[in-house]
């Protein structure tokens, strides 16, 4: 078993791979494989080297931690909540993002401003959700879930009305809910990325200790776990890898739906293993996804959301029709 588990994460490390070249070989200038291995190692001519350092690169890299950074939130929510049709957006996370970043786009606070705001925004809405949820020292996660979605019409509700008092910022905040790495450039990646690695990580060595929970709490606490411990230190830090996504590309729905179960009917549901993979597939889907915003309908990028909209819809279809199944049997 530990074999075939090492086999297919070596194999979605090869897709990874592959996607990032593809990615940065495809475009409105093509180019080839072997001009980026040059340029890696510090050849190739000058104009393939500012296409390749100064415009892709940069999305591209954006693109593969917001995936996996997604994907491994989405992957430690599903487990901690039990549900799953969970996803790192389920806490309200992405309204109060978007709250701040229309704040930002109305006041004309530039890219800078509107990345704060929605990161800014992002962790106060998950600290209300958090302070509503808290029964004492214990967290409800029904609660939680219920308050996530309260905030969640609150916030779009207040969205709504600032679109439509603020005409000209309109199509900017709708572009901006949609998600896309049309604007990043090195000095987010330098805020960003390091916040997505290291939460991936924290995550990761709780993978044994959410294994035991999902068998039950009152076993994992048996086994001299701190369950409430747990818990919190996997939402504040989930918030926290979300938050930053959020605010670098916008928006983007069901990556972090659809890759965890994705990962979890391929390699099994040892979040050992399917954190892990399913970080890599999911880095893997947005930067395709990503490339094929940018040629799809070239030389007009579409929203990166709409791809990732465009997959998962059917699939979250599926795990409707799925789980109806299940409970009529």
């Amino acid at each position: 078993m530990k074999v075939k588990k090492s086999f297919y994460l070596s194999i979605s490390i090869v897709i990874l791979i592959a996607s990032l070249m593809f990615s940065a070989s495809v475009g409105a200038v093509k180019i080839p494989l072997k001009s980026i291995v040059d340029i890696i190692f510090g050849g190739g001519n000058n104009t393939d080297r500012m296409i390749l350092l100064k415009l892709r690169l940069p999305r591209i890299i954006e693109a593969a931690f917001t995936g996996m950074g997604l994907s491994v939130a989405g992957t430690f929510f599903q487990g901690l909540l039990k549900n799953p049709m969970a996803d790192p957006y389920v806490l309200g996370i992405s309204s109060g993002a978007a709250f701040g970043a229309s704040i930002a786009i109305v006041l004309g606070l530039g890219l800078f401003g509107l990345q704060f705001m929605a990161f800014a925004s992002a962790l106060v809405t998950i600290y209300v959700v958090y302070m509503l949820s808290k029964k004492g020292p214990n967290v409800s996660m029904q609660t939680m879930l219920l308050a996530g979605i309260a905030i969640s019409a609150f916030m779009s509700s207040i969205i709504s009305l600032m679109m439509l008092l603020n005409h000209n910022e309109m199509s900017q905040i709708v572009f901006w809910t949609m998600g896309g790495f049309s604007l990043i450039s090195w000095s987010q990646i330098f805020y960003t990325v390091p916040i997505i690695f290291i939460g991936c990580i924290a995550l990761y060595v709780f993978s044994r200790d959410l294994n035991v929970m999902m068998t039950g709490e009152e076993i994992a606490e048996h086994l001299g776990i701190d369950t409430e411990r747990v818990k919190k230190i996997i939402l504040i830090v989930g918030s926290l890898i979300t938050a930053s996504s959020v605010s670098a590309g916008g928006i983007i729905g069901f990556v972090g739906l659809i890759m965890p179960h994705i990962s979890r009917l391929i390699i099994g549901s040892d979040n050992r293993a399917l954190v892990p993979f399913s970080g890599i597939l999911g880095a893997a889907f947005l930067v395709l996804a990503d490339m094929l915003a940018r040629i799809v309908m070239a030389p007009v990028e579409i929203p990166v959301g709409i791809i990732t909209a465009a997959c998962g819809g059917p699939f979250f279809l599926y795990l409707l029709v799925k789980n109806k199944n299940k409970e009529v049997k």
